[in-house]
């Protein structure tokens, strides 16, 4: 599994996932519980998503 989320992809993912999981956590709408995704392939660095539809946001390597 090859990374392909990266740099301000990646950041924004994190605080926007964050964001929904603490909204529902704190008594937002069940919907927000969809934080988690986003939270999750930032952390990881891979999106499922962007393997079907070819997207990567990931800096090529040098080698």
């Amino acid at each position: 599994m090859n990374s392909n989320v990266g740099g301000i992809d990646k950041i924004l993912r994190i605080i926007v996932g964050a964001a929904l999981i603490i909204w529902a956590l704190t008594g937002g709408p069940m919907w927000a519980w969809i934080g988690i995704i986003p939270l999750a392939t930032g952390l990881m660095g891979w999106c499922p998503l962007y393997r079907i539809v070819g997207l990567n946001t990931c800096p090529m390597k040098k080698g």
